[in-house]
């Protein structure tokens, strides 16, 4: 998918979140999204990608790397 704006439906088939939770997220503010006229929703690609890259967990193996590091 190359658009950098994307609709609620394509949204659905980048990240395969259900429509019902996307528009949860929209609703509580939680994804930040675009309301042109009030009606009609719209996401910028970056801003979805970021929003499913948050929280990072690390992996056994960083942390281990990082106890390491700090002896």
């Amino acid at each position: 998918m190359e658009k950098e704006i994307l609709n609620t439906d394509e949204v659905v088939e980048l990240t395969g979140l259900a429509k019902s939770y996307l528009y949860k997220l929209t609703s509580s503010r939680q994804i930040p999204h675009y309301k042109p006229n009030g009606k009609l929703l719209f996401y910028n690609k970056s801003d979805v990608l970021n929003y499913l890259t948050r929280n990072r967990v690390k992996s056994n193996e960083e942390l281990s790397n990082e106890v390491e590091e700090e002896k």
